[in-house]
């Protein structure tokens, strides 16, 4: 995993670190949550922690189920919503079978997910 450094960037970039393009100075509580459980699923997959994977690949999965993960009420917001939810599981699934090249896919499909996400939000909260 060389790239593992440049995946936790990407994400922290995103994800709203003070500074950052567009997106608060300060990120909200369930956008910090959400930030460590993907760090902790990263970590789990370059050590091959297959627990560490699924433990915190299930916290994700619960955080999607909150009211404050709907930022937004549009279909693209929704369908993204329900695709990290999927991958979030396969990552589960992945790990359950201690198929680390599952559950590294897995996660790189999750943080593409959520880049096209962040990305989305920010040109719905411009257009407002």
């Amino acid at each position: 995993m060389k790239h593992a450094g440049l995946v936790v960037l990407g994400l922290l970039t995103v994800l709203g670190v003070p500074g950052q393009g567009d997106e608060p100075k300060k990120p909200n509580t369930l956008m910090r949550r959400k930030l460590e459980q993907s760090q902790k699923v990263l970590e789990g997959v370059a050590v091959q922690d297959f627990k560490k994977i699924a433990e915190h690949a299930e916290e994700l999965i619960e955080l999607s189920k909150q009211a404050e993960w709907k930022v937004l009420k549009t279909a693209r917001y929704e369908l993204y919503s329900n695709e990290s939810r999927r991958i979030a599981e396969t990552l589960v699934e992945g790990a359950r079978k201690k198929n680390i090249d599952a559950a590294a896919l897995a996660y790189v499909d999750l943080t593409l997910t959520c880049v096209k996400c962040h990305k989305h939000v920010r040109e719905e909260q411009r257009t407002e």
